[in-house]
């Protein structure tokens, strides 16, 4: 079994276009050879779904860093326990909804005021026109991008040295502080590597494969590839069988602790994305030979 699991913007989204032109055919190719790729993403339900009719993709994806997971209903054999069935989707929620981390923002951070906005005070202050302005995003995807549900992203503005305090004193209040490609993510105690092992225990279990360690069924069992270009990708470049590290055009690439089976692109973005992945397929085809 091989499953990717990547990132979006800045990976496999062009951080500045959002195109993911360059890997059209290799998705394609992808999709002929029974490997999903899978979302994985800093991104709303609402966002997620639509650029999965653009992919074409009908698999499984996670969304706001690692907040919940979801599945196709039918996609696996069980509907997996603990999910809820919504809108045609086995739904999978791992950590509270977004109003206490705006109330969190709201209560322990109140003397950063003017350092700092969140979409949810840029959307109160100017519509998805605010939000747009910040991300770049056209209107209506800016519109989708506020419709979070369980995390808040913070556009910080101050110097950083206060923007450690800022995230010092979120932590201490029990908050997970993420950095994006852009924003910071303020949300509940759970991360993209987390959460892509909980998928990737439900292909194990669907497949009647054993996952009793998340090195020993990778290695056994399913070849996981993860794919990212940022602080927020680390978890799961970590854990994965293998690991594909986009490089950027405005910042250094994220630093792993591992050494092995790790691949830092040439390329940026959806070239880079092409890049790696075809050197991973080529490894991947070997071994099963």
């Amino acid at each position: 079994m091989r499953l990717i699991f990547t990132d979006l913007d800045g990976s496999l989204l062009d951080h500045h276009s959002y195109s993911f032109a360059p890997a059209v055919p290799l998705l394609a190719e992808l999709e002929s050879l029974s490997v999903p790729v899978i979302p994985i993403t800093s991104k709303t339900f609402t966002e997620v779904m639509m650029l999965r009719q653009q992919l074409d993709n009908r698999h499984p994806f996670i969304v706001e860093n690692g907040a919940a997971l979801y599945v196709p209903s039918r996609y696996f054999n069980v509907q997996p326990e603990h999910a809820l069935l919504e809108n045609g989707f086995w739904v999978l929620r791992n950590v509270p909804r977004r109003a206490k981390w705006q109330q969190l923002l709201a209560e322990r951070v109140a003397d950063f005021s003017g350092e700092f906005e969140t979409f949810d005070s840029v959307y109160a202050a100017s519509g998805a026109a605010g939000v747009a302005a910040i991300t770049g995003l056209e209107l209506h995807a800016a519109e989708m991008a506020n419709q979070r549900e369980h995390s808040e992203p913070v556009h910080w503005l101050g110097s950083p040295q206060r923007k450690q305090s800022f995230i010092y004193r979120l932590k201490e209040a029990g908050a997970t502080v993420l950095q994006g490609g852009r924003f910071l993510n303020i949300g509940g105690d759970v991360d993209k590597g987390r959460t892509m092992l909980q998928l990737r225990d439900l292909y194990l279990a669907d497949a009647n494969l054993p996952a009793t360690s998340h090195q020993e069924s990778n290695n056994n069992h399913c070849e996981t590839l993860a794919i990212g270009d940022s602080n927020n990708d680390v978890a799961m470049l970590e854990v994965a069988s293998s690991a594909l590290v986009i490089r950027a055009d405005d910042r250094s690439p994220p630093s792993l602790e591992r050494t092995e089976n790790c691949y830092t692109s040439r390329q940026i973005g959806p070239e880079g994305w092409v890049e790696g992945v075809n050197l991973w397929l080529q490894k991947t085809n070997k071994a099963k030979r």
